[in-house]
Order: C-alpha cells, then sequence, then structure tokens
C-alpha cells in the first residue's frame, strides 16, 4: 500500500471559522490536492462532539460518500476544564475518552490522535473498548514537548507496558527543525522590529545541530543566557520564547518505536517559491518512514496561518496544495 497522505482540517480552519467554506466544501477541496484522506478535530467542525446527533452523522456519512475520501485520523482532547470549579474526576475522565473512541468508530476513523498532555493513566481503563471498536489510542508528540518532556515519556512508558496495536503515537514535524521556520521571524520583524544579532544567533543555534528546547535550562522559563543577552525589547522576548516549540532532534529519535507510528503530522509552517519548506525537510522524513515500511498516513498540518500580517488574507488552501505536491513528488519516487 505504502505510504498515504492526507490533510488536518486544521490546516482550512480560517476557511471555516470565516464562513467562506463548510465542511462538505473543505473536504472536496482535500480531494482536488490528490490527498488520499483527511484528519479530523470534531471539536471544531461537528456539532455536539463527543455526542452528535444522528443528523449531524447522516450529514457526515453523505459526505464522505460523496467524496469518496479516506479518513486517516480523529483528533481529541480529553476536556477536563469543562467546569469553573473543578476538573474532571479520572472516572469522567474515562468516561469521556471512552465516548471519543465511540464517535470516533461511528465515523468511520481507526486512530485517534490524543493531545499531547493526556495522562499516560487513561490508556489501560480505555483499552477494551479501543479494542472492541477497533480505534487506536496515540499520543502527539509534539514540537516543544518532545520526547524528554515528563509527560511524554511518562506515556511511552506507558505504551511499551500494554504493547497493543491500539497504543501508539504520532510523531509531529515541529521535533525536525532544521532552522526556525523563516515565517515566524519575518512577522515578528514586521510586527515588532528584531535585534538582527538575536536572528543570527538563532540561525547559529540551528545549524550547528541543537535547537532552544535543549538549551532551555526548564522549558518555557529560563532560556539560554546568550539568547537572553541578545532580547533587547518586547518584540525580541515574544519571538524567543516561541523558540523552545522548534526541535532540531535526528530522525534516530524514533529508532525502537517505528512499529507504534500509527500517523504522521506533517507539520507546515510555509511553503517557499522554490517548492519546500525552509524549516523541514519532508523528503528526509519520509526516507526515514520508506526504509522501515510505513503504511501509514502523513498529513499536512498548516500552522503557517497565525504568522499572517494583518489586513493579509491566510493563504490556507495555497498552502496546504503546495505541500501535497511536494511531498506525493517524493512519496512517488521513494515508491517507484
Amino acid at each position: 500500500m505504502g505510504i498515504k497522505t492526507s490533510v488536518s482540517l486544521y490546516s482550512l480552519q480560517y476557511q471555516y471559522l470565516l464562513g467562506k467554506m463548510n465542511l462538505d466544501e473543505i473536504i472536496g477541496f482535500v480531494k482536488t490536492t490528490g490527498a488520499d484522506g483527511i484528519e479530523l478535530l470534531p471539536d471544531q467542525m461537528l456539532h455536539g462532539t463527543p455526542t452528535p446527533t444522528e443528523e449531524t452523522y447522516e450529514m457526515w456519512d453523505k459526505i464522505i460518500a460523496k467524496h469518496k475520501i479516506g479518513l486517516a485520523c480523529d483528533d481529541i482532547f480529553l476536556n477536563t476544564n469543562l467546569y469553573l470549579n473543578r476538573t474532571l474526576t479520572k472516572r469522567e475522565c474515562v468516561d469521556l475518552m471512552k465516548q471519543e473512541i465511540l464517535m470516533a468508530h461511528r465515523l468511520g476513523f481507526k486512530a485517534m490522535r490524543l493531545v499531547s498532555f493526556i495522562p499516560a493513566w487513561i490508556l489501560a481503563p480505555c483499552l477494551e473498548t479501543a479494542e472492541k471498536y477497533d480505534v487506536s489510542m496515540n499520543i502527539e508528540i509534539h514540537g516543544g514537548l518532545g520526547f524528554d518532556c515528563p509527560k511524554t515519556e511518562e506515556y511511552i512508558n506507558e505504551m511499551m507496558r500494554l504493547d497493543s496495536p491500539y497504543v501508539g503515537i504520532v510523531p509531529d514535524t515541529g521535533l525536525f527543525c532544521r532552522r526556525a521556520p523563516k515565517i515566524v521571524t519575518e512577522y515578528c520583524d514586521s510586527m515588532f522590529g528584531l535585534n538582527p544579532d538575536l536572528v543570527k544567533y538563532v540561525d547559529e543555534v540551528f545549524a550547528s545541530g541543537t535547537d532552544f528546547f535543549a538549551l532551555s535550562e526548564k522549558i518555557g522559563i529560563d532560556m539560554d543566557p546568550k539568547l537572553k543577552s541578545l532580547i533587547k525589547c518586547p518584540g525580541d522576548e515574544f519571538y524567543a520564547r516561541n523558540l523552545n516549540g522548534y526541535e532540531n532532534r535526528p530522525l534516530s529519535c524514533m529508532d525502537g518505536l517505528e512499529k507504534y507510528i500509527k500517523h504522521f503530522h506533517f507539520k507546515l509552517y510555509r511553503m517557499e517559491e522554490d517548492g519546500t519548506e525552509c524549516a523541514i525537510n519532508f523528503r528526509e522524513v519520509l526516507e526515514y518512514l520508506h526504509k522501515f515500511g510505513y503504511e501509514g498516513y502523513v498529513s499536512t498540518e498548516y500552522e503557517g496561518n497565525r504568522w499572517i500580517l494583518p489586513g493579509n488574507e491566510i493563504p490556507e488552501k495555497e498552502q496546504v496544495m503546495a505541500h501535497q505536491k511536494h511531498i506525493q513528488g517524493i512519496i512517488r519516487e521513494l515508491e517507484a
């Protein structure tokens, strides 16, 4: 079967939010990109999640039947802060997760992405339900929340203990940034003005093979001393604080976990005019996946939409189309 491509509908969220496209039109657009499937955020685009009405399910069924597109992954969040005065109890969390599994099954998905901080203890009490409904639970390992993060380590330890085909991981290419995203630097410079020595140092750190996630003594709080010395204004600090989210890891960080990779987020900040993404080398990631025979989806997840300067159109459709063209071309080369 080989590697398949999909598009996270998160990539097109402003088309939906601003009323430019409805769910049917968005999925129809994804089909025109040549993508094999879609990744859905039900909280964002399906009313009543995680217990939609039968009318909503019937609407969904008609859209999927119309476009005949694969269902790559269902993105869910464990919304523990439903009440103002308390967080959910463990029992309530388990019940809510089971509802999410049932919804994913009814929608037709066989894989769920769990947001990065969903606790590992929820896996065991939900495993029987996941097995019954043939839906895997998979934590997203996100840039800035990578393999050294205690919550991630806790999850991986529990995943290895359970060793079930219904528990896995969703790596995100934000782990493999070979430089800081150019669009982020340009946005901050245009909005606030950046110290050019700060930008130069950031480029040097990434070029040396490390990143600010690794250099920070404590994620998001204490920064690299040299970086701190180059912060001259609030705009510099805003830029610097965001750098923890872009990790520069070797692909070998996934060695030994290959069988647990159930889905893959191809984070996209901006496709450049030459048809590549300057921060991430998607070819090297696809070569890694191809080498061990990965047959799941890799999903375009466009996040450059949050770095568009005020007054400019957000080019979600154009970016998704360009990225799909790029990765589909590489896959064809690898699997020829």
